[in-house]
């Protein structure tokens, strides 16, 4: 008994080591994954601040309306790399005077604290190059290093894969969202070959040119446009692959440009009428309608009527995916071409040449503040030596490059972006202000003629400003 007694004692006296803690739960475990990922992402986000000649407001794709007034903006860019560059969207910054980057502590993780802090570190940023036609622009902060965002494998995105979209919507910085992957290649436009990523994350102006990334935190899209009924998110957002924003980049860091590689060939769709007539081995895909004269495919034998089967490996299947390959394609290598000629397949190596966007470069060279026409609406820029360079089929070295069109025109001025102006009532216009001192000569109520070159025909256009 006593034995038991002084054994019951000792267990007593003797303290046992506390029970592990249960493991988290997987709302918790998620919950975990959230925020080291937010740690990684954040301090690589930024809010763009923009001041000059904008658009009015966003289109229904959030691209640059035609009409652009003097205005403050606000968007998102992320940093594509540590020596300061920033990938954004072009309606973001297009028409900018000054563009400013608030640039996140390098503490930036979403929590409480750091959303709290009045700290904000807002620097200059500088346009290296912009593409309106893909709405992809990259901005250079000089003097800083900043941790940078690694862009994912477009062929490894796949449909309801979970993605988060940080930016400032409606100016609101660090505004983190989240969704799925709702399509991996949507092609909005049946007329445009650009591709974009779907998703049903929330996305609200103000998320322009910030990132979609998955959950290893890297970038799988530029959010760029939403479709919408009510202006705000309905779950239909779009991004720019990140295998576009990988070459865009790339180009521009080099070249402060856009260099697509083209072949000199047409290709249209085939539909089963014409398979029938022209009696053509398939009935679907696409056919080569034209061979530009001494361009690169006629040298390597390629000829009207060829049937595609492949581009560099590639299924030619339609045409968007045929263009959206080209405008991907960053190296020197000849492009390998499959082709049906009858019932044969030929195999063709054709050296690609290179095609800048004049119309971009040009683009770049306005001051909002020297180049706007206020009476007719416009942004203009002088052909000089430099502007002539960058600008094909000119018919004259001399006219006046319309950018943009603006707010404030003295009525309905069907003045076009490229448009080029020679004449304003049969005098010639070289300079913007020979221009400004025509139309301020001109009583409202008379009519105006001007000469312009537009998509390399001349042609008059007439109006009578109020």
């Amino acid at each position: 008994m006593l034995t038991l007694l002084l054994a019951a004692v000792l267990s007593q006296a003797v303290p046992r080591p506390p029970a592990p803690p249960p493991p988290p739960d997987a709302l918790e475990r998620m919950n975990q994954s959230i925020d080291a990922l937010t740690r990684k992402v954040w301090p690589s986000v930024v809010q763009i601040q923009v001041t000059g000649y904008g658009a009015r407001d966003e289109g229904a794709r959030g691209q640059v309306n035609a009409v652009v007034t003097r205005q403050q903006s606000v968007g998102s860019g992320f940093v594509i790399d540590p020596d300061g560059y920033i990938l954004t969207n072009a309606h973001v910054v297009n028409g900018a005077q000054r563009v400013q980057v608030v640039v996140p502590p390098a503490n930036a993780d979403g929590s409480l604290a750091t959303a709290l802090s009045a700290r904000m570190n807002v620097v200059p940023a500088r346009i290296v190059g912009i593409t309106t036609e893909i709405d992809l622009a990259l901005l250079k902060v000089d003097g800083l290093k900043l941790p940078a965002l690694p862009l994912a494998t477009y062929t490894q995105v796949r449909q309801g894969e979970t993605v988060f979209a940080f930016g400032s919507p409606g100016g609101l910085r660090n505004t983190l969202t989240h969704g799925l992957v709702s399509a991996v290649a949507r092609q909005v436009d049946p007329d445009s070959p650009l591709i974009y990523i779907q998703t049903d994350a929330p996305i609200n102006p103000g998320n322009s040119g910030g990132p979609l990334v998955n959950t290893r935190g890297e970038v799988v899209g530029v959010n760029t446009f939403i479709l919408s009924q009510s202006g705000g998110n309905e779950g239909l957002g779009f991004a720019i692959p990140c295998a576009t924003a990988r070459t865009v980049f790339k180009q521009f860091q080099r070249y402060g440009q856009l260099r697509r590689q083209e072949v000199g060939m047409s290709l249209q769709t085939i539909t089963q009428e014409m398979a029938a007539s022209l009696k053509l081995s398939r009935d679907n895909g696409l056919i080569v309608s034209d061979v530009w004269p001494g361009g690169p495919a006629e040298a390597a034998g390629l000829k009207i009527g060829d049937i595609l089967v492949s581009v560099d490996g590639q299924p030619a299947d339609n045409l968007p995916t045929v263009n959206y390959n080209f405008r991907l394609r960053d190296t020197a290598d000849p492009v390998k071409i499959v082709v049906l000629r009858g019932t044969s397949e030929m195999t063709f190596s054709v050296s690609a040449i290179e095609e800048k966007s004049d119309f971009d470069s040009v683009s770049a060279m306005a001051d909002p503040l020297k180049s706007l026409v206020p009476e007719l609406g416009i942004l203009g820029v002088e052909i000089d030596p430099k502007v002539a360079a960058s600008v094909k089929g000119l018919r004259d070295l001399w006219g006046i490059v319309v950018i943009a069109r603006a707010a404030g025109a003295a009525g309905e001025v069907p003045l076009l972006p490229r448009d080029i102006i020679r004449s304003f009532n049969n005098q010639a216009t070289a300079t913007l202000a020979q221009l400004r001192n025509l139309v301020k000569d001109v009583k409202p109520g008379t009519p105006i003629t001007l000469q312009i070159q537009r998509d390399g025909r001349l042609m008059y256009i007439s109006f009578t400003p109020n």
